[in-house]
């Protein structure tokens, strides 16, 4: 079921040429970590862009529930009175992370090392992922962690009354596990250390650095080293929060896939680590051109055009997985209408977010014609020009899933339908009037 629990049921249907301009919601990452980070801070936060779907709202309760005055002044523009790095008061009621992953595990980091107490749950698909590998690193800071079975949500933390500096190596590539580490760390004295075998999605390291943490990352013989240096008084600041580069990718390969199609998406993040996706797109011979590169709110961002154009199958490396890990199932569907084999490796990770997106995407696509084949850290497939289409597509409460699915039907010969679209609310509200808008056929 959907986040407002009544399934909603979504079809798409083969469509015309797509054209126009694409305006993308605000980074969901870049978003998470700015109501955060503001309520960390000493004084007023002012934010412009941010995503106001369902996951970054409940981020923004769970601040207000921790002490902060967080308020919406108009579309996307925010204000955050923060308490300062260690303020966050008992928060009296369970915070509701619904369907976040990235919620629940930063704010959990946020509060680890302040000498509070505070429950966390979620929906249904949430409270499936595992939570241990989050709160295991940040019981080495002190706090009393208390979970069910299997770590999974509802989680208790009692914070670390005396908190004490970690060096933590990250078990896997997770930007997740890095930055609850990096914000339990804000509040432990001396230098916390997080140590990655591979460099994950930055936005957390750019952010501190912008609100006055001393914060330095350095390659070294141990890996990508990332060194805080704790208790900082955070000073507020302005924060622009950039274009989603993942939510850019669904317009973008609907306008890949559908013949005579053309559309502008501007100001989207180019941040190198999230950027994995269109690095791959243009090896697939993609037609994209990035225009006015700039910079905004201390990220890289451009306007893409993008247009219809054929496509060929290629290897994508496991050391680029990082830098695309929520891009695959969109990456899936784009390789059906490719000529020849897509092979993604090193993407274990897609097991554990709110689905399994490897067997999701697989099951779905296979139904629809599409030659897959998938092992525990890889999927292949196989393109063929185009999809049948024709079948029903279980979403598993996953937006991305379900989006991935409806962008396959604008192409295929057939229409395809989701059983459940409502989640896509906690991403990309305004997924579809900005696709129909773009001529997108989908009831």
């Amino acid at each position: 079921m959907s986040h407002s629990a009544e399934p909603l049921p979504m079809t798409a249907r083969r469509s015309g040429p797509l054209t126009g301009e694409a305006k993308v919601p605000g980074d969901k990452s870049i978003s998470h970590r700015a109501l955060i980070l503001g309520a960390l801070a000493v004084g007023e936060t002012h934010i412009t862009g941010l995503l106001e779907g369902q996951d970054v709202l409940d981020t923004a309760s769970a601040m207000r529930a921790f002490g902060a005055r967080v308020e919406r002044l108009g579309e996307g523009e925010w204000r955050v009175d923060g308490v300062g790095t260690g303020g966050f008061a008992e928060p009296e009621g369970v915070i509701d992370c619904g369907n976040s992953g990235t919620g629940v595990r930063l704010i959990m980091g946020a509060m680890a090392t302040t000498p509070i107490t505070a429950t966390f749950t979620g929906d249904a698909s949430l409270s499936r992922r595992p939570m241990g590998r989050v709160t295991d690193p940040l019981e080495l800071f002190g706090c009393a962690v208390t979970a069910r079975e299997g770590k999974c949500l509802p989680v208790t933390i009692k914070g670390a009354a005396d908190p004490v500096p970690v060096r933590y190596r990250t078990p896997v590539a997770s930007a997740q596990i890095k930055s609850a580490v990096l914000l339990a760390g804000l509040n432990a004295p001396g230098e916390t250390v997080v140590i990655e075998s591979e460099p994950t999605r930055d936005h957390t390291e750019r952010m501190l650095a912008g609100f006055g943490a001393s914060i330095r990352t350095e390659t070294t013989d141990e890996g990508h080293v990332i060194t805080l240096q704790g208790r900082p008084e955070l000073k507020p600041q302005p924060v622009a929060v950039p274009r989603d580069p993942s939510s850019a990718a669904f317009p973008v390969a609907a306008a890949l896939i559908v013949p005579g199609s053309e559309i502008r998406v501007p100001g989207v993040s180019r941040n190198p680590t999230r950027d994995g996706l269109y690095a791959t797109l243009l090896e697939m011979g993609a037609d994209i051109t990035f225009e006015n590169p700039r910079e905004e709110g201390g990220e890289p961002v451009a306007d893409l055009l993008v247009r219809h154009g054929p496509l060929k199958g290629v290897t994508v490396p496991p050391d680029r997985a990082a830098s695309m890990i929520d891009e695959f199932p969109i990456l899936s569907v784009i390789a059906c209408f490719a000529a020849g084999a897509t092979v993604m490796q090193g993407v274990h990770e897609l097991r554990v977010k709110e689905s399994d997106r490897i067997d999701a995407m697989a099951v779905g696509l296979r139904a629809n014609g599409a030659k897959v084949e998938d092992s525990p850290d890889s999927m292949t497939v196989h393109g063929q020009g185009g999809l049948t289409g024709g079948a029903t597509c279980a979403t598993h409460l996953d937006h991305r899933i379900a989006m991935s699915f409806l962008v396959a039907g604008l192409a295929s010969e057939q229409p395809i339908r989701v059983d459940d679209g409502g989640p896509i609310t906690t991403s990309f509200p305004d997924f579809l009037p900005l696709m129909r808008g773009l001529g997108a056929q989908i009831d």
